[in-house]
């Protein structure tokens, strides 16, 4: 890929990991986090980057980041070696590390920024210029004055985000981003990195486990598993993975009373308990038919839609490669 931003050939990882076996001996065994690992990122694509737990996604970004150093292979960002230049690297990437702040804990959110500005060299006009548009689009204005203490999860992962673009990263790796989000939260920030996205140009590398933030800012999905990448593709390729084909969503029912299973076409009820029923559709599927099926049809009180777990999603994949 000539305009590569990120590129990984054949990159591991490797932990040398000690455990006590009996009184006085110590057991030394390998564990390899990151197994071979090769892709290529455009500058400017949005990539989800999920996987279960344990998978190696974290070990990956931080090696990414110039935190790890690579037991082997071949790794460049904006043409750069982390490992070997990190502080250079530190100018063209912003990151945001999930329960990890880079905030001052103690100091008003503004007071991070003005530090953030120092930091990186970051001239007057044009700090002031990305700070208003972050405050003003991640909804900030009446934060600025408040320690970082005393934030909220999803108060402080805004404040995280904002504080990562101050100074105009080429990349953006972002753990997380929503967690702790209301739904309006959520909505503000996604629209956030689409713009951004859209306006810069900013190559973002997202890992999540909530399959929405990538339906809605990510053309291209990655898939780690045991240190080893399983799939990359499309998002409804991976929905399609399996043997039983195209992954589900489910529709949360509530009606007015106890009612015989809901017959509706294209769902079918997989559980109910009492006035509630749960009903699987195809993930790829529009909910707004079934919805107005259902409401046409059944005293409805109250309705929700709940997305495939990503682990859930994996696990097809795998069953489909046995």
């Amino acid at each position: 890929m000539a305009d590569a931003l990120i590129s990984l050939d054949g990159v591991e990882k490797v932990f040398d990991v000690r455990r006590r076996v009996g009184l006085m001996r110590r057991e030394k065994r390998q564990v390899r986090a990151v197994d071979g690992i090769s892709f290529e990122v455009a500058r400017g694509e949005v990539v989800g980057y999920i996987g279960p737990n344990g998978a190696g996604k974290s070990t990956t970004i931080k090696m990414l980041t110039g935190i790890l150093t690579p037991s082997g292979g071949r790794l460049r960002v904006a043409g750069i070696d982390p490992a070997r230049e990190r502080l250079r690297l530190a100018h063209r990437i912003g990151v945001v590390f999930g329960q990890r702040t880079t905030l001052w804990w103690d100091l008003p959110l503004k007071d991070s920024y003005g530090l953030m500005r120092r930091m990186y060299r970051i001239p007057a006009a044009r700090y002031a210029q990305n700070l208003e548009r972050c405050v003003d689009r991640l909804d900030l204005a009446e934060l600025l004055d408040v320690p970082v203490r005393q934030l909220s999860l999803g108060q402080r992962m805004r404040g995280d985000i904002a504080a990562a673009l101050l100074h105009d990263p080429d990349v953006l790796y972002l753990d997380e981003p929503t967690i702790g989000l209301d739904v309006v939260s959520k909505a503000k920030v996604r629209g956030f990195l689409r713009q951004l996205n859209r306006e810069l140009g900013t190559t973002v590398l997202l890992t999540t486990h909530d399959l929405q933030d990538i339906e809605q800012l990510c053309e291209r999905v990655m898939v780690i598993d045991h240190g080893r990448l399983m799939y990359d593709g499309r998002l409804d390729g991976l929905h399609a993975a399996g043997p039983a084909g195209e992954s589900e969503r489910t529709l949360v029912v509530d009606l007015e009373r106890e009612s015989e299973p809901i017959r509706v076409p294209g769902a079918r009820v997989v559980r109910v308990e009492g006035p509630r029923q749960w009903l699987a559709f195809p993930a790829g599927a529009s909910a707004a038919p079934l919805v107005a099926a259902v409401a046409a049809r059944y005293p409805l009180v109250d309705l929700s839609v709940r997305e495939p777990d990503i682990e859930d999603v994996i696990a097809r994949m795998y069953a489909g490669r046995g």
